[in-house]
């Protein structure tokens, strides 16, 4: 981390001695080249650090994605960063064209399903978890979930045995293109589906909540 900030430091962010115009095309190239290098999304931070202070970074991406316009690619906002994702009317012939490409885990659909429970209710106990569904979930699906690095141990939960709780990672959120938690489709939309119910959590039976899944009260790994 030092060694960075020292380089960053090397660099000449203002660029006071080019005209407003050049000035920021240069900002704008260095934001993009960063972003195209990245194999994670770039935060705010980071770009922050290769232009002037004066850079409004939020003008500075919409410059870039105008530059963007009929390309087969677009800048995104994931993972509380930025992005370059192939717009999805070309999905298909990338995969048709079988070339390496970025891949997320694979997941299976009840392990997906858990997933996104998790990413609703966080943070949740894997008790709670399995009251969602009405079935007992496994600590092998909890460890398949964060082996693959979309989910994370939490805060102990305050109900009795202190359970560990589950949480989302920033590496969820990119894989699924999400910016932040608060674009998850309307929770709604899947209560009326019957995939998932709230209602679960809020009336779950104290007896039961009283008595921790066996091995929960340990660390989740």
């Amino acid at each position: 981390m030092a060694r960075r900030s020292k380089q960053l430091s090397l660099i000449d962010t203002e660029l006071a001695d080019l005209p407003p115009t050049e000035r920021w095309r240069e900002w704008m190239n260095r934001a993009e080249a960063i972003i195209f290098a990245s194999t994670e999304p770039v935060l705010r931070a980071t770009l922050a650090g290769v232009v002037g202070r004066e850079c409004n970074l939020d003008l500075l991406i919409d410059d870039i994605r105008e530059t963007l316009h009929g390309k087969p690619y677009d800048l995104v906002a994931v993972g509380g960063g930025w992005q370059h994702r192939t717009r999805p009317a070309y999905a298909e012939v990338v995969r048709a064209a079988t070339v390496p490409v970025r891949e997320t885990a694979g997941l299976s659909q009840h392990e997906a399903m858990v997933l996104m429970a998790i990413a609703y209710f966080q943070p949740v106990t894997r008790s709670e978890v399995s009251k969602i569904f009405g079935r007992e979930i496994s600590r092998d699906t909890m460890a398949a979930l964060r082996q693959a690095g979309y989910v994370a141990a939490g805060p102990r939960s305050p109900t009795p045995g202190a359970p560990y709780t589950f949480v989302t990672t920033p590496a969820f959120l990119s894989a699924f293109g999400f910016d932040t938690l608060r674009d998850l489709p309307d929770i709604e939309m899947l209560e009326d589906a019957g995939l998932l119910s709230r209602a679960v959590l809020r009336h779950e039976d104290p007896a039961a909540a009283a008595q921790p899944h066996e091995g929960e009260e340990s660390d989740p790994d």
